[in-house]
């Protein structure tokens, strides 16, 4: 994926592409890769970095939503569990099968999960990823050797996907580049371009590198911005109404020590009525999440103490070793999109199903979804344009897609596992280039994931880098800091900048992620 290649082919030829998808995230690339696999022409634009927002912040689950089962969504769960079947098949080097432990308290719990939970199996079908069920008190403090006994009576083991949200959507974006995609970040869409019966008919943008403002035109413009889809709205429609109600997720890292085995916990009932996950991640563990309603949207939403606190004193309660906030490696906040509804309603009740929308312009907006159902949504997407504009239907080819970098057998001891494939590459340019010295010993980083990043993987920054492609913002901020001059020095070499560029891109990085330090 070369930025200038993608850039130049737009600006050479003045094509009308059949899809321009604005947004980045898990909904455009889930659109971008479907329409691509059908042979459609494709133009995906991302105001940032791809995934900046949401889509880079989740609680790293593939899962159906167990909650949603107890809500009486089955409709949904079904979906999601068969997409969470087909990814683990689609891109084995980052869906990997997940035990989770209830810690159950009583009799009535032990029926109602195991119940519930072999409900959850069923739905899966074949592509069930293993069998829920109960195991006795002593198992589970073997298996969960820091959960508190006097919490529990017994346990019940359930099936999910845990996988790498960015790493899936790079992966995902280089799918699509190679099925004829053009993808491009740093891009913003300035507004909509309408023919003379007002219907949209191309979008302007603005490339943040050249600094030149470009037009193209496209059959299909769709609106996939997440929590900015009003934004796009009211480029559209001036006096266009709310659609989103965002709403804040709070994750902490933790180092390994205070969840040490291979399972993960799922508690299903704290204070404000959600479940909290504690989830093994790239040899960390990931505790979340909350759900508070957001009145502003923005690219780093910033934790809020009360959010903290609440995930710090649940999980004290189940746990022996009791995480204190200097614990923390790591703090992060996403917004979720989701629909807006009538007042009064509770984010947590509002569904997490993935609409449509269609104005009068012609204009497609998708919000809603999730990460496991982003193939869905975008062979829905694609679907309903087909019907819409009178296309002869082409049946999806998503289904069996294997993703870039697909790799069976991942050994997940292994600090590169997550380029599947794309490993032998990179341990080749290490060796060729002199590129094989750690950054972090840590975090086990080499120069050569950085020089990959920038080559192959569209980073243009020293959080791009940092923060997405090899996630150690997330994994430990204090550390990172320490690793965005070195990151800097090997990327201004790369992309030919200067001493004052690597400055500025550092002084940037450590602004942004002082806030995920506590």
């Amino acid at each position: 994926m070369k930025r200038s290649e993608m850039i130049d082919e737009i600006s050479k030829n003045n094509k009308e592409y059949d899809f321009i998808v604005i947004g980045g995230g898990a909904t455009g690339i889930g659109i971008a890769l479907d329409a691509a696999s059908r042979g459609y022409s494709v133009v995906l634009l991302e105001m940032s970095d791809f995934t900046k927002s949401t889509s880079s912040k989740s609680t790293k689950l593939v899962h159906g939503g167990v909650r949603y089962l107890a809500q009486g969504d089955v409709g949904l769960v079904r979906e999601a569990v068969v997409e969470r079947g087909l990814l683990t098949q689609n891109a084995p080097h980052l869906v990997k099968n997940q035990s989770f432990i209830i810690p159950t308290q009583g009799l009535f719990d032990e029926l109602q999960y195991t119940v519930g939970l072999t409900l959850y199996d069923l739905l899966a079908g074949k592509l069930s990823l293993g069998r829920s069920k109960r195991i006795s008190k002593a198992k589970t403090l073997k298996r969960i050797s820091t959960i508190n006994p006097e919490k529990i009576t017994a346990g019940v083991v359930y099936h999910d996907g845990q996988f790498d949200d960015t790493r899936l959507a790079i992966n995902a974006l280089q799918s699509a580049t190679e099925l004829g995609a053009i993808v491009i970040n740093y891009c913003p869409v300035t507004s909509l371009m309408k023919d003379a019966d007002g219907n949209v008919s191309g979008v302007r943008f603005f490339d943040e590198e050249s600094k030149k403002s470009h037009e193209i035109k496209g059959k299909q413009v769709v609106n996939a911005t997440g929590v900015f889809a009003d934004d796009v709205l009211k480029m559209d429609t001036p006096n266009a109404k709310k659609t989103i109600a965002p709403s804040q997720g709070v994750h902490l890292v933790l180092d390994k020590s205070f969840l040490p085995g291979d399972d993960a916990i799922m508690i299903p009932k704290t204070d404000d009525g959600r479940v909290l996950f504690l989830v093994p991640w790239h040899g960390r563990v990931v505790v979340g999440t909350t759900d508070t309603p957001i009145k502003e949207e923005s690219l780093e939403p910033i934790a809020l103490e009360e959010e903290i606190q609440f995930i710090l004193k649940t999980a004290e309660r189940y746990l022996t070793k009791a995480p204190k906030r200097s614990d923390v490696l790591s703090v992060f906040a996403g917004l979720r999109p989701l629909a807006a509804t009538e007042e009064g309603k509770k984010t947590k009740e509002i569904s997490r199903s993935h609409k449509i929308f269609t104005s009068d312009s012609g204009l497609l907006t998708m919000v809603g979804g999730k990460w496991t159902t982003f193939r869905k949504m975008g062979e829905d997407l694609v679907d309903k344009t087909e019907k819409r504009n009178g296309w002869p239907h082409i049946s999806t080819k998503t289904r069996h897609l294997k993703i870039h970098g697909y790799k069976k057998n991942v050994d997940h001891n292994n600090p590169l596992y997550f380029y599947g494939s794309d490993e032998i590459a990179i341990l080749k340019l290490a060796k060729e280039e002199g590129m094989s010295e750690l950054i972090s010993s840590s975090l086990g980083v080499m120069k050569a994931q950085v020089v990959w990043a920038v080559r192959h993987e569209m980073a243009r920054t020293v959080e791009d880098v940092l923060a997405r492609r090899v996630r150690c913002q997330l994994l430990d901020a204090k550390e990172s800091i320490k690793m965005a001059p070195k990151v800097a020095k090997i990327m201004a070499a790369e992309l030919g900048e200067n001493e004052a560029w690597e400055k500025n891109q550092i002084d940037e990085y450590v602004q942004v992620t002082l806030n995920y330090i506590l």
